[in-house]
């Protein structure tokens, strides 16, 4: 087999067709002739629906670690990117195969280690607050990236999640009251003012973007963050907001006693205001897939609970609607 850049002569090469990511980056394991194993993810705007709705080029974390962003993470904190490159339109980054360190669905944090990743994640806000990356995707695109408009302009993409995306919004619709239903389809229609009024309450760090349990892995002491694919420059509590819209059934700290635990750890990089426009624009962004599981899901205990936190959330977005700092 072919060489894999500098990595030596492949010997096998293994497609990673059950992973959970839904965007549709191409991901495989690959072994080398001195036995190493290797994860190579190739990104194209044609595979990767998300990718697209970025606008397409060079893949964000191959640019985010070109930068050398990414060798700046502070301890504690790491990545897995070894190696990368563009061929063609097909950004190709090479990442250490993590093997069963990478977390799945099947994983529940508990109350200790939600603590020990908010702390980190905290670390990692505060040490790009005075010099922050210039290699990151803009920030409007990525709060609206499932606004009824932009995920339509790819209904033809080789995917089933614009279809998804446009029942969750109509399921949403019938769901939420129209007070916070109008105030998030709004923010969906024109996102800049709410984008500046986000980058405005500050503090402004490198952000994630896709903060979740799938996209970590715990390796000893370190907490490995993968699939930089929408880092931005955003308060960190953008983070906080949407680790705890996507992954609180599988974590077993409190969505309040997540966000103290965050609080109290991040120091200069939190500050109130940011926070609670991070709850409304964590509805704005999941909200639909939190209307179609309480909605459809076809397990009623997972319904039910899917209902109670979308409620949640609507408390949390007209809390922030009725405070005034729109």
């Amino acid at each position: 087999m072919a060489e894999l850049a500098g990595l030596g002569e492949v010997v096998a090469r293994v497609p990673l067709t059950g992973h959970v990511g839904k965007s549709g980056a191409g991901l495989e394991r690959v072994r080398t002739a001195d036995g190493a194993s290797y994860v190579v993810k190739r990104v194209t705007a044609e595979s990767d629906l998300l990718h697209a709705l970025l606008g397409g080029g060079p893949a964000r974390e191959y640019l985010l670690w070109r930068e050398g962003a990414l060798d700046r993470l502070p301890a504690g904190v790491t990545h897995a990117v070894l190696d990368g490159w563009c061929e063609d339109d097909t950004t190709v980054i090479v990442m250490r195969d993590l093997g069963d360190r990478v977390l799945s669905w099947d994983d529940r944090l508990t109350a200790e280690q939600t603590r020990w990743v908010m702390g980190r994640v905290a670390a990692l806000h505060r040490t790009f607050l005075a010099d922050p990356p210039r290699a990151v995707a803009p920030l409007g695109p990525v709060l609206d990236q499932f606004a009824p408009h932009r995920i339509g302009a790819v209904a033809g993409a080789d995917s089933p999640l614009p279809d998804l995306v446009r029942r969750g919004w109509t399921l949403f619709a019938d769901l939420v009251p129209n007070d916070v239903a109008g105030a998030v389809f709004g923010v969906l229609a024109d996102v800049a003012p709410y984008a500046a009024g986000l980058v405005a309450a500050g503090p402004v760090t490198l952000v994630h973007g896709d903060l979740a349990t799938v996209n970590m892995g715990f390796d000893g002491d370190d907490l490995v963050l993968l699939d930089w694919a929408m880092p931005v420059l955003a308060p960190g509590a953008m983070d906080v907001a949407r680790f705890i819209a996507g992954c609180s059934s599988v974590v077993a700290l409190s969505r309040e006693d997540t966000i103290a635990a965050y609080r109290a750890a991040a120091g200069p990089a939190y500050d109130e205001t940011a926070m609670r426009l991070a709850l409304l624009l964590g509805l704005v962004w999941l909200g639909w897939n939190k209307a179609l599981d309480a909605a459809e899901h076809p397990d009623p205990a997972t319904r039910a609970r899917e209902r109670d936190d979308l409620d949640w959330w609507v408390a949390q977005a007209r809390t922030t609607l009725e405070s005034g700092v729109l």
